[in-house]
């Protein structure tokens, strides 16, 4: 098993509760020798077991006792199935250090990976503008990104990796080196720019998003040519696979803008606990799961409309909107949750009992969150969503310059978040607390085969 380091004080080895293990890294493998007594029952299926005190002379699922001090560390495993994971390791305050998972997401399929995909933890989002790019460049460029995409989803370096020659600069910048894939997804997306500036055509719903009542969008945190989300469980991992695309690019690509995200918002795994966004609340409890084949093919994935290039892709709505969070945190908790049409406690829809029952619309203030946003008022009307919050500091004013990366896929914009965000920006009382800064619309090719590369048969 590999080791992990832990505050730059402890060094030790994990093995899964009561099973040998190895993961093919130096040192061979491990087993637990603990009795059935001692050891912990083995996690449900994926779900995170319950922390276990480890002493100095505890043998549960550690192999390098002696590396252990009493009261200092504790650990939780999951599992799936049969196959250990992935491993928290908790300081003696019970805070997460670390979370170590060595399954990879696989790179290759019918549609990109990061849409309907488990939400991770961290993002980086990057948008671009192509520099004086010709045809044949930017095909070069996708296959260099493709190459390094399959590389880093994968764990493993760019090109020759951050060791190579002594004299010549590394093909990888090295700062991910010794830590896992950490579920890393990397998905791109081409913007109308895109497709004019190289001469193809574009898609007929790949134009200029409508201007919302409210918006005050800086063109600066607007836009791109093209567009990539990393996504992982560690942000190390997922800056460090934007970085290197941006390395890849340098003369024909460069950063327009970026966004790093934490704390997922929603979640397309819904027997998972629904996660909260800045305000408290529960986020993404009616979004589309992530394995419904039929919902993601009906409001997801472009069809046979086509153009036939992308069909298997799907278009990505990002927008930036900022919380006014001194406000909000000087709001009632009934106006709190009058706003938004559900308890903030449970997650609740008004007039039910638990966060996943059906929204009685009649139940609901008439201008509530949940009420505008709801499919049942919106003729059917939904999305996949994968947003992030942010914090970037403060605006000079003392006030945080926080809130949503709101990031969302559909079959077609018209009958996705266009909709909706009408529905919303017209009456939503939360528009008191919430203003959308920054804003992008990208089509997301389909997935790629082995041997080719993002966006190929738009190129054919």
């Amino acid at each position: 098993m590999r080791s992990l380091a832990l505050c730059g004080v402890l060094a030790f080895t994990l093995a899964a509760c009561g099973t040998s293990a190895d993961d093919g890294a130096d040192g061979g493998s491990a087993s637990g020798s603990g009795s059935a007594a001692s050891a912990p029952q083995p996690a449900p299926t994926g779900a995170v077991q319950e922390s276990v005190a480890v002493t100095a002379t505890d043998t549960t699922c550690v192999a390098d006792k002696t590396a252990l001090k009493a009261g200092v560390v504790k650990f939780a495993t999951r599992n799936e199935g049969d196959q250990f994971t992935a491993v928290y390791v908790y300081r003696a305050d019970k805070s997460v250090v670390s979370e170590r998972n060595n399954t990879p997401i696989p790179f290759h399929g019918v549609h990109q990976a990061g849409i309907a995909t488990p939400v991770q933890d961290r993002l980086h989002f990057a948008a671009f503008d192509l520099t004086n790019a010709t045809r044949d460049r930017v095909v070069a460029l996708l296959k260099l990104w493709t190459a390094a995409a399959e590389r880093m989803t994968a764990g493993k370096e760019v090109g020759d990796g951050a060791l190579g020659a002594p004299l010549a600069p590394p093909d990888d910048t090295g700062e991910a080196l010794g830590l896992p894939a950490s579920r890393l997804t990397l998905t791109i997306g081409f913007g109308a720019s895109f497709f004019d500036k190289l001469g193809l055509a574009r898609p007929a719903a790949l134009k200029p998003l409508p201007r919302f009542p409210g918006d005050k969008l800086d063109p600066a945190r607007s836009d791109g040519d093209l567009c990539v989300q990393a996504c992982a469980d560690d942000p190390q991992v997922a800056v460090h696979a934007v970085r290197n695309l941006v390395r890849l690019a340098f003369g024909t690509a460069g950063v327009r803008w970026s966004q790093l995200g934490f704390g997922k918002t929603s979640s397309t795994t819904p027997e998972e606990q629904t996660p909260r966004n800045l305000m408290g609340f529960k986020d993404g409890t009616n979004n589309i799961p992530g394995a419904d084949a039929k919902l993601l093919d009906e409001h997801v994935w472009i069809g046979s409309e086509g153009p036939a290039a992308l069909v298997g892709g799907s278009y990505l709505v990002a927008r930036r909107i900022r919380m006014h969070i001194e406000t909000w945190d000087r709001t009632s908790l009934k106006e709190q949750e009058d706003i938004f049409g559900r308890t903030k406690g449970e997650g609740a829809a008004y007039g039910r009992t638990r966060e996943h029952d059906p929204v009685d619309l009649a139940r609901q203030p008439a201008d509530a969150h949940v009420r505008l946003a709801n499919p049942g008022s919106l003729g059917g009307t939904r999305i996949l969503r994968r947003g992030y919050s942010f914090t970037d500091g403060s605006d000079g004013l003392g006030r945080l310059d926080a809130g949503l990366f709101f990031l969302a896929y559909q079959r077609d914009p018209e009958r996705g978040f266009i909709p909706i965000q009408r529905a919303l920006a017209r009456t939503d009382p939360l528009n008191e607390y919430i203003q959308h800064v920054g804003s992008g619309l990208w089509v997301c090719p389909p997935g790629v085969a082995r041997g080719g590369f993002w966006g190929q048969a738009l190129f054919s």
